[in-house]
């Protein structure tokens, strides 16, 4: 074999191996959960293709996925509501935790790129519905459990002044010995 075909054969070899190596955990998450929805589709009265999915279809599947939750959330009638660590059991419902549908709309947003789904503005897991549900479930789950997930105001710290104190000799720091004072007030 001469040394292009030798090359050209072990990057085959190395393009099969890669392809039978296991997916990382990410990617089996992913596929798992692409899945589930396409199976959602399917057995949704009527059926619906994912071609002709919208943004209303996948705020329903999230729905759908309450019923799987393992997160209490208090609703506004009960005695716990507001409470971070209620002191006895209630009968509120178990739902999907906020964090999970965000994770999953984004693993998902993924599989319909990787699927070859059209242009990133027709994939329905972006479509601005389905931000607006998720923002809406994380209040609704903080002030349920009295977290509030306002956003959090950062001030810029001042820039730290350097000044140079020069010693008189009449002793101090040392003498005749400039100190370099950094002061930093952080607010």
């Amino acid at each position: 074999m001469d040394g292009e075909t030798a090359a050209a054969a072990k990057k085959a070899v190395a393009t099969v191996a890669s392809s039978t190596a296991s997916p990382s955990r990410y990617e089996a998450q992913k596929r798992r959960d692409w899945n589930t929805f396409v199976k959602y589709l399917k057995n949704r009265e009527p059926p619906l293709c994912q071609c002709r999915c919208s943004g209303a279809h996948v705020i329903e599947f999230l729905k759908y996925l309450d019923q799987f939750g393992k997160t209490k959330v208090h609703v506004a009638s009960c005695p716990f509501f507001g409470e971070p660590n209620p002191p006895s059991q209630c009968t509120c419902p178990l739902r999907q935790a906020w964090g999970s549908l965000d994770s999953l709309v984004g693993r998902q947003r993924a599989a319909f790129e990787d699927i070859g789904g059209g242009a990133p503005e027709s994939n329905p897991f972006a479509a601005k519905a389905v931000s607006i549900y998720l923002k809406e479930v994380r209040e609704a789950q903080g002030k349920a459990r009295g977290i509030p997930h306002g956003k959090k105001k950062w001030k810029r710290p001042r820039a730290a002044k350097a000044t140079l104190n020069a010693d008189d000799g009449g002793g101090g720091r040392g003498s005749g010995v400039a100190a370099l004072v950094v002061s930093a007030t952080m607010v």
